[in-house]
């Protein structure tokens, strides 16, 4: 990029869960967004930084955490709703698949006024399925984009779309899809955070009592054999390969650093340990302790991670181990497939799992919520399969080749910071945002407005349309711009007052014209008697009719005023 030239600029739709690590239940997606904001906040190189949130509140903890992270432009908070703003950066990062809602709500005012770009994570849920088939029926543009975070995520995301397609085509006939981007860029890491440090590895390996000869071999992830990797292959193939090559006069170590979601869970680890790697040394720590979570990587000899779940679509933890100078042995699966060169950065295992049709029970039964969710994946990962045997083999060919491991570490270190450093990933993301720049440009809108009058745009979020649209078949009548408002007798501002804040009503504020807005209505009719709609609006609140015209009817509601048909002579008006 020149110099001069300012980096393409997004704003950040900021919910403090996508981004927040410090929780009992740390998720990947966590991880993931933290990492993001950070990599953005230090490597982005914005001239200032835009926040997409609900309130003034989640401003100030986004602000926290980007200068936390060496950010020093400033921020400009963009409401939620005011999505028309959001024009300025010309682009909003959701950190999430969800654009179809993003893009309906954005059809109300400007469909070439900025793109909205997602992210996958766990694409297995059936709301997140469901959303990645409704892209082919909202309205998204090709200055959109998803990003996939591996190959694997993308096919899934083409066979869901495929098959949209078919049944809309058998439905409807011929479909014209449009669809966002779909580009494949990875997550990233901090490489420099993962840099050896010789002193922090002599301490960890002191404290868990790890020789100096002895291998340590580094699992770090939630610990749950349904949600995340069943870890019997794991247990199976150290205790294999400890009997093909052990270390002479040395010990294996396991680590195993991540969290239980209940004392069942751990208790099934530790029991599956004892009984499956019993010549293993085995710790267990917790990795959402932060010392553990940023120093436990330099105590390591090798990494490991043999995930068997649906849940997994990229899997950040390899390039963790591979910015830490590690050689990985990994399941040959979904995303690990994308970031880890077998026998260049380790190795990658052998996975089966059954051909379609034999999963549609799995499916029904999840449809029909005879199992939820964590039975649904747990059900799906007992019959997906890591070959025990592959893996034994990779782990006893690190556990007695040090200088294999050494080269493999080195190889796996320069890979990292040469693809998934966040400097790399955050100027790929800007590149999108850049490309996504030209498309509006330069391409013309799907599915446009046919005009911009009121019926229109009631109907331009149509999962979410204006309520007196759809609903105007209920009412007597509806205001209209002249119908006539008359005062009724005793009306007083301070009244108006009373009732706003009774408790019967004071939950409504958000909605309601502000109180001088009330009174100087008030005040008008007062002095000028009954008055059409549109000419006390225009005096009250010229340009922003649409909150007074609420306010009126919640007036009449009160028995402040009284509303008459547009018909009705101003002179024959008469109230009592």
């Amino acid at each position: 990029m020149a110099r001069g030239t300012p980096r393409p600029n997004a704003a950040i739709y900021y919910d403090v869960d996508a981004f927040d690590t410090s929780r009992p239940a740390l998720m990947g997606r966590h991880a993931a967004g933290e990492g993001f904001l950070r990599g953005f906040a230090r490597h982005g190189g914005t001239d200032r930084l835009y926040c997409y949130a609900r309130s003034e509140a989640d401003v100030r903890d986004f602000t926290t955490r980007v200068q936390t992270h060496g950010a020093t432009a400033p921020v400009t908070w963009i409401p939620f709703a005011e999505p028309q703003r959001l024009a300025e950066p010309g682009c909003l990062f959701y950190p999430t698949v969800g654009v179809d809602e993003l893009a309906w709500r954005r059809r109300r005012h400007d469909q070439q006024a900025y793109s909205v770009v997602g992210i996958t994570h766990t694409i297995v849920t059936g709301e997140v399925i469901e959303v990645i088939a409704n892209w082919l029926i909202a309205p998204v543009q090709p200055w959109d984009a998803v990003i996939c975070t591996s190959k694997a995520a993308r096919a899934a995301i083409d066979t869901v779309l495929d098959a949209q397609a078919a049944y809309l085509e058998a439905r409807l006939g011929p479909v014209r899809r449009s669809l966002p981007q779909l580009p494949v860029i990875p997550l990233g890491v901090d490489c420099d955070a993962y840099a050896p440090q010789p002193a922090v590895r002599a301490d960890w390996r002191r404290r868990l009592g790890i020789g100096e000869q002895d291998v340590a071999v580094l699992f770090f992830g939630r610990l749950s054999f349904h949600g995340k990797a069943h870890p019997v292959p794991m247990y199976r193939g150290l205790q294999q390969a400890l009997a093909q090559n052990p270390p002479a006069g040395a010990k294996l170590h396991l680590i195993q650093a991540g969290w239980f979601a209940n004392d069942a869970i751990e208790r099934a680890f530790r029991d599956g340990a004892a009984a499956h790697c019993p010549d293993v040394v085995c710790h267990f720590l917790d990795g959402r302790q932060s010392d553990v979570r940023n120093g436990i990587w330099q105590a390591a000899d090798i990494y490991t991670s043999l995930s068997d779940n649906l849940q997994e679509t990229f899997g950040l933890s390899p390039i963790e181990g591979m910015a830490a100078g590690l050689p990985v042995v990994v399941s040959d699966w979904d995303g690990y497939r994308d970031t880890v060169r077998d026998g260049i950065d380790g190795f990658r295992v052998p996975t089966l799992m059954p051909a379609p049709p034999h999963g549609m029970e799995l499916a029904d039964r999840y449809d029909l919520e005879i199992d939820n969710y964590d039975h649904y994946i747990g059900f799906t990962s007992q019959l997906i399969a890591v070959d025990t045997g592959a893996a034994a083999a990779a782990y006893a060919t690190l556990i007695g080749d040090p200088e294999l491991r050494r080269r493999m570490g080195a190889a796996a270190a320069g890979e990292a910071r040469a693809r998934f450093d966040w400097r790399v990933v955050v100027a790929q993301t800007q590149g999108l945002w850049a490309d996504l720049a030209d498309r509006r440009r330069l391409l013309k809108e799907v599915a446009p407005l046919r005009d911009r009058s009121p019926a229109t745009l009631a109907a331009a979020h149509l999962p979410r349309p204006d309520p007196f649209w759809i609903f105007a078949g209920y009412p007597s009548a509806t205001l209209q711009p002249d119908s006539v408002v008359t005062l009724m007798p005793g009306t007083t501002p301070e009244e108006a007052e009373a009732r706003l804040k009774s408790p019967l009503c004071d939950f409504a504020m958000p909605i309601l014209p502000d109180l001088g807005e009330m009174t100087a209505a008030i005040r008008h009719l007062a002095a000028a008697g009954p008055m059409k709609a549109a000419e006390l609006a225009e005096l009250v609140a010229p340009g922003r009719s649409e909150r007074l015209y609420r306010g009126l009817i919640w007036m009449a509601k009160m028995d402040l005023v009284r509303i008459a048909p547009p018909q009705t002579s101003i002179s024959e008006i008469s109230v009592s």
